[in-house]
């Protein structure tokens, strides 16, 4: 009799993984989908003119980029305001980003209750006087359309802050093996189509490009009120839609990183910095954690390879909706769709990505990012 009980338990847990991933293609935000993207067309000409913005980019040690990135927002309007604030850097990221054009605001050291990034853009914001701000990344240069773009997204739906997650670098194996399941599991957690809407539980945005109004960011008071957030972007997006603002965040092709992510230990790196943090420091959310990822990605591979008769149709019913799942991702990244049965191997590792970024911070270490260290006696 105990293995027939055993049996039917394995089948019934199969089946119920099964529905679930159905559901999940069946909701109606659909957060497995592309659809909230931003392309560049004739919105992008609705606004001749740039001069009601400024650019604010934080830059830590980023001499290898900032000329580069100055340099492609100053092809969208020479006239463009370009504040680059140096935020302690010990190469040449000053000098580089003036000589592109920007100017330059040697920021001061970053006090003990904020985080690095917040800091930098509120010293800049303290010289914006124009009605948008165009929060961006020092590893992010722009196509000359999409500042306009996102203007003509904040006029046309009256959004105070659209956000973008914009194209990684996908060369390498490991780019193209980690990268695009980062979005997909972003979306996951953050169904953007939820996000968009006025449902105040769900608050999303992508910090490398952010277009926000003047107004919103004066209500955060600068980003002060988000002073020791790590998880920056969704942080801000989180504070405007409880004091009633409106938040958009997509995907674009018109906005690319330079930052590689060449070996697997980047990546690691990258996604450990705020995993951890995105749990709340939770052991009890990081074992459910860690047990729903094992059993969703993991599970139906299990059932299909070594599972009885049922389970392995099913598995293989559950490996087929999963693939199915992620080929609009990869798709939208013009990526091989061999690419698709890999994904609960890429679910697997970012679990032990979580881990890691756990284990760092039982060790002293919240995060690390850009020569700065965040250790967990910080938490305020």
């Amino acid at each position: 009799i105990e293995p027939v009980v055993i049996d039917s338990l394995d089948t019934a847990a199969a089946l119920m993984v099964l529905f679930g991933w159905c559901v999940l293609l069946a909701v109606p935000w659909q957060p497995w989908r592309m659809r909230e993207r931003l392309t560049l067309g004739a919105s992008s000409s609705i606004h001749p003119q740039l001069h009601d913005v400024t650019v604010v980019i934080p830059a830590r040690n980023e001499a290898a980029h900032i000329a580069e990135v100055v340099s492609s927002v100053r092809a969208a309007d020479a006239e463009l305001r370009i504040i680059v604030v140096d935020d302690e850097s010990t190469d040449a990221t000053a000098t580089a980003a003036a000589a592109a054009g920007a100017k330059v605001v040697r920021g001061a050291p970053c006090p003990r209750d904020w985080t690095g990034k917040l800091w930098a853009v509120h010293q800049g914001l303290a010289g914006v006087t124009t009605p948008y701000v165009l929060l961006l990344d020092a590893d992010v240069v722009i196509q000359p359309g999409l500042i306009r773009a996102l203007k003509a997204k904040l006029s046309r739906e009256c959004v105070d802050l659209a956000s973008l997650m914009v194209r990684l670098q996908l060369s390498t194996f490991w780019e193209k093996f980690l990268l695009p399941p980062f979005v997909y599991f972003f979306k996951l957690l953050y169904p953007f189509a939820l996000s968009n809407s006025t449902r105040p539980r769900v608050a999303a945005a992508a910090g490398g490009c952010m277009l926000v109004r003047r107004q919103a960011l004066a209500a955060v008071d600068d980003m002060a009120v988000l002073r020791g957030a790590l998880i920056d972007d969704c942080a801000l997006a989180r504070a405007l839609k409880d004091r009633g603002f409106k938040t958009w965040v997509g995907v674009t092709r018109h906005a690319q990183s330079l930052r590689a992510y060449a070996r697997y230990a980047d990546v690691r790196d990258m996604v450990s910095r705020n995993a951890f943090t995105q749990l709340g420091y939770s052991p009890v959310l990081l074992v459910g954690c860690t047990m729903l990822m094992t059993v969703f990605f993991a599970g139906p591979v299990g059932w299909l390879l070594f599972g009885s008769p049922a389970t392995v149709w099913i598995g293989l019913a559950t490996f087929m909706v999963i693939t199915i799942s992620y080929v609009p991702t990869l798709n939208y990244y013009h990526l091989s769709l061999l690419w698709a049965p890999l994904l609960p191997a890429a679910a697997l590792l970012y679990v032990a990505m979580t881990w890691y970024s756990a284990v760092r911070h039982w060790r002293g270490v919240r995060s690390v990012w850009r020569d700065r260290i965040y250790e967990t006696r910080e938490e305020t």
